[in-house]
Parts: C-alpha cells; structure tokens; sequence
C-alpha cells in the first residue's frame, strides 16, 4: 500500500529493507519529519526498531546537488572516528523502490537546538554547548581524510576557487531575478580568493546548531546530521559557516544572532569562536577572515535561491515555504557586499 502522504510504497519498502538489513522486521509506519528543505526525511517506525530515511527529492535535480549517496558514504567512514553520526544502515540505488536513491540510518534520540539563542538553556550552559559545537568542528578537521578511505572524497585544486564557480553555475540554473549584489560577488569573489596553504579536509558545509543531535542530559554532541553538503576542503569553510550564524537576524531559514547582546546570553563573540578553533587545531591565526565570510553569504544565498526555484515549479520537499523565502538571497548578498566593503 502507498502512503498518501509520502508516496512511498510501504509494503515494497519493508520487502526490500528485511532482505537488506539483518534483523528488520515489519511492518513499518512512515512518517515525514518537518525538517529537511533539500532531500525529504522520514522517521521509519517497524517492528525492529526506528530508523532514518533520507531520499532525494521528486522532480529534476540539478547536477551534483542533493547526494544522499555522498553524505551515507560519509557517516559510514566517520562511525570510528571523534565525529559522533548516526549508524550508516545500507544505501539504496535502485530507483524502484521508492523512486529515488536513498539510505537508511538510526534514529539518535536526543535533543536538538532550533535557534542559535539557545533559549532553553542558561548563560554556562549556552557557552558550553558552543565550545562543544567547535571542538567537534576542530576534531572532524583534525581527521586526515586519507585515513578514513574519503582521500579521494574531493578535487584537487583551490577549495574556494570550485566552490564559488559551482555555486555560481547553481545560482544561474536557479535564478528567477537580477539581484545586482550577486552580479558583483560573482564578479568580486573569484578575484579575490587567497593562495592555496595546503590545507585539506572532510567539511561538513552546514554546520550549525539545526543539524546537531545533543545528548538529552549532558552537554556533549551525539550525532552530527546532513552531510549532503559534504566534501574535501578548506576547513575554514565550516568555521566562517559557523560563525555566519551570528550575524543573521532570527528571522532567516537559519536563525542567527544578528542584532542580539550575545554576551548577555552568555555566548563567545566571533573572535573567541576563532581563538578557540585555531587553539584546537594549533593555528597562529586566521588571514582574510572577511573573505570566508562572504563565500559563506554569497553560498547560502545560491542555495537558498535553489528553494525558492523549486517552491515555484512545484518540486521542493516543503513547497509553501520554499515561496516565503522572497528576497532572502538579495538579503544575503547584500550582507556580503556590505562585508567586503567594510560596512559590516
């Protein structure tokens, strides 16, 4: 029988998942989390347990985006290492089964934090978690990618150099507008991007308080999610990602700090954020941080761009509000031309 609400044949799932997964049982109940904007996630409930499904979404994909078999191949290499994941299960090729790829993990019970203010916690407690979010960040930097079998997980070259020209490749198949602050960071960005220094690692590339699972009564991280993003880099990527968060207002897809006392909410600024990464990894400092910065606005606005054009043709995995999204890619870029120019 098709579930209405997901499409997803649930008796040719549960056929297909206890021939593949030792000890599964069903029958299973499916249930669509509210989360996950790019590639639809369920909660499967069966008589074995719970678990995870991540698919890609209906409709046409654009080249290389929404790689759920990227991000399973990641959360496999990573279950020995000081980056907590989920259980990899088994991925799924056969488009079949349920129409796309996908792949089917565990389900971390735990907690997770909606908003960077963390307004369930007090002052300590706030600063502690952050701490923790960048000495999981510093640990998963820390991990030679060769010794965890991604070394070939990446291309070679400039990080910085592949990102922006991809991310503008992306930003074109999904424009809807002229947005003149994007048309001068396209333009901008690529002049202006630092000499390669040699550093490469596994980079999560969303890293913030959303795709993290915190133990329920402690204040270390369980599970790191969504790795669909994922690849080798350059590790300041997820830091300046990270840091981003602080100066987005609340009201953005993810919610930021931006116009808030956060030494009020007891939460380090950016330079102790930095001073604390670079601490962990052996780093004198950080040259060029404005321009990390802006990669990050500049990226986050292409994507979210790639939303809003999905939520208009009608394939977006939480469609109404894929069309709220409005003018955020114009805001973000805004706030990267603002950046570079030293207004920010």
């Amino acid at each position: 029988m098709t579930n209405p609400t997901t499409s997803i044949d649930e008796i040719k799932l549960t056929r297909y998942l206890k021939d593949e997964i030792p000890d599964f049982e069903g029958p299973i109940e499916i249930q669509r989390f509210a989360s996950g904007r790019s590639n639809p996630t369920y909660s499967i409930k069966a008589q074995s347990g719970i678990y995870v499904l991540r698919r890609q979404p209906f409709g046409p994909l654009l080249k290389s985006a929404h790689a759920v078999d990227r991000e399973y191949r990641v959360i496999e290499a990573l279950k020995a290492t000081d980056v907590p994941v989920p259980r990899a299960y088994h991925l799924c090729n056969d488009r079949d089964v349920i129409g796309s790829i996908f792949f089917l993990m565990s389900f971390e019970q735990g907690h997770v934090f909606h908003s960077a203010a963390l307004p369930e916690c007090d002052r300590e407690k706030r600063n502690s978690l952050y701490e923790e979010m960048i000495r999981v960040m510093s640990n998963l930097h820390n991990l030679k990618p060769e010794s965890i079998g991604l070394g070939d997980y990446g291309k070679p070259g400039n990080y910085f150099e592949r990102q922006i020209g991809r991310m503008s490749k992306q930003y074109r198949a999904s424009e809807t507008e002229t947005i003149g602050e994007m048309e001068e960071l396209m333009e901008w960005l690529p002049a202006q991007v630092p000499g390669d220094d040699g550093q490469v690692s596994l980079v999560h590339g969303d890293y913030h308080f959303s795709n993290m699972i915190f133990q329920s009564n402690a204040l270390r991280l369980k599970a790191v999610l969504d790795w669909e993003l994922s690849t080798l880099g350059h590790p300041f990527a997820d830091l300046a990602y990270f840091c981003m968060g602080l100066r987005l207002p609340e009201t953005f897809p993810i919610r930021g700090l931006g116009g808030r006392d956060r030494a009020s909410l007891g939460i380090p600024n950016e330079r102790e954020i930095v001073e604390q990464y670079c601490r962990l990894r052996g780093i004198e400092k950080i040259d060029n941080w404005p321009f990390y910065l802006a990669v990050c606005l500049f990226r986050l606005a292409a994507i979210v761009q790639g939303v809003k054009k999905r939520g208009l043709i009608g394939t977006a995995s939480q469609g109404e509000e894929a069309l709220e999204l409005g003018n955020i890619p114009a805001e973000l870029a805004k706030m990267a031309v603002a950046l570079i120019e030293g207004r920010q």
